[in-house]
């Protein structure tokens, strides 16, 4: 079982910038893949960003692209999102979820993640 913990969330106004924390304190969290999914009032849950197990390969949605980063430090079994730019479209519930060995374009699709977090409230001020 993996605990995923989102943290990092707020009220920013737009154009500003936010970090979001997905830490677990599971031991093997260096072997999973993680993403970040995000779900507005009223609209599905949709695919934010990727990172592979090993870090080296990083997915996004077109909407963040040169906005967000992900990234991942195993060392503390964390992973990042850094929001920058930040928009009023952008508000929404933000889960990070995990995904065994994970890797490829699979990463974009939620239905492959193993677990999920509780999801951190992210709201942008116009």
């Amino acid at each position: 079982q993996v605990q995923l913990v989102e943290s990092g969330g707020g009220l920013v106004q737009a154009g500003g910038s936010l970090r979001l924390s997905c830490e677990t304190p599971g031991r093997f969290f260096s072997m999973y893949a993680a993403g970040w999914f995000r779900q507005a009032p009223g609209k599905e849950r949709e695919f934010t960003a990727a990172i592979s197990w090993s870090g080296g390969t990083t997915y996004y949605a077109d909407f963040v692209k040169g906005r967000f980063t992900i990234s991942r430090d195993n060392a503390k079994n964390t992973v990042y999102l850094h929001m920058n730019s930040l928009k009023p479209e952008d508000t929404a519930v933000y889960y990070c979820a995990a995904y065994k060995l994970g890797s490829s374009e699979a990463l974009r699709e939620s239905r492959r993640y193993d677990y999920w977090g509780q999801g951190t409230q992210v709201t942008v001020s116009s």
